[in-house]
């Protein structure tokens, strides 16, 4: 489409010198009045079709030329596009080949432990670590069930109240034990207005916001800053989830939403991997978009644009 669009602008440009070329021929072969020169020489006709021809041939020549280059050009990027997608998904295979060799490895070390023999604390204990990486392999297969599904699943279009969603998911996060002693300030505007509300899908924006909220609790220590904010900018609602933890180094970040990546600072903290990439997809499904930026040593900031509604 845009090879056949660029070789229409060729030959459309190409159309004036053809014009300018005959009626130059015109004026020398008499057929109008040249006010300058009032030549008054002939042309054959042979000669004027020999003429024009050339210069069609030039014009379909250049056409053909502009066609080629715009359509290697095309294949090159689309070769890019396809290594690039390869490398994704061996890198996919890689990271779930780690998360589930992990867990699966300590398993079959407990189990072997178990039918040594031991005391009752000890088997307990031994029972419990193998529950907590049975539970771990269903979070992680119930993410990538989510993420799965969420490029196909038909999602509702209903006006959604982003400052009460918001509110709820504070009180949510703050109630599980995990994250008590984390301190989450909530910032919405009060004048000369409030928020208004967005088109989408409520449980999936609660899913994303909380994903977001989630993954800042996560890597801070209840001295740490948390904020969750929301503004209207022109067309677009903003939420924004920063916190003063740690930080994100600058060259992992282009990597964070794809799924299962895990940072260096992430290795040691619970997770599939998946909370981020799915927010990103949820986002993508209601034409809005997720970006990041960060400062080691200083904190973090999520930014989420949701389009407003027309």
């Amino acid at each position: 489409m845009k090879a056949r669009r660029y070789y229409g602008l060729v030959t459309l440009a190409a159309l004036p010198l053809l014009v300018g070329l005959l009626l130059a021929l015109a004026l020398q072969a008499g057929l109008a009045d040249n006010p300058l020169l009032r030549l008054q020489t002939r042309i054959d006709l042979g000669t004027l079709l020999l003429l024009v021809g050339l210069a069609l041939t030039l014009c379909l020549a250049a056409g053909v030329a502009a066609w080629q280059w715009f359509d290697r050009r095309q294949r090159r990027a689309l070769a890019a596009a396809q290594a690039e997608t390869a490398q994704a998904r061996q890198r996919f295979i890689r990271r779930l080949d780690h998360e589930l060799k992990n867990p699966l490895a300590a398993i079959r070390t407990t189990l072997a432990y178990l039918t040594i023999g031991s005391d009752q604390q000890k088997e307990t204990q031994a029972w419990q670590d193998i529950s907590a990486q049975v539970e771990r392999l269903s979070r992680l297969t119930a993410d990538l069930r989510k993420v799965a599904e969420i490029e196909t699943r038909p999602i509702e279009r209903e006006p959604v109240n982003v400052a009460e969603l918001l509110a709820e998911l504070v009180t949510a996060v703050q109630a599980s034990p995990e994250y008590a002693d984390h301190a989450i300030r909530l910032l919405l505007p009060q004048a000369p207005w409030p928020l208004p509300v967005v088109t989408g899908d409520r449980d999936l924006l609660g899913l994303a916001f909380y994903n977001l909220l989630d993954n800042a609790c996560k890597f801070t220590r209840p001295e740490d800053v948390i904020e969750l904010r929301a503004a209207e900018d022109g067309p677009w609602l903003v939420v924004e989830v920063a916190d003063t933890g740690p930080g994100i180094a600058p060259e992992e970040l282009p990597h964070l939403f794809e799924e299962l990546y895990r940072g260096r600072n992430a290795r040691q903290v619970a997770g599939s991997g998946l909370g981020l990439a799915l927010a990103q997809r949820i986002a993508a499904r209601h034409g809005a978009t997720i970006t990041v930026r960060s400062r080691l040593e200083q904190g973090t900031v999520f930014t989420l644009r949701l389009p407003l509604p027309a």
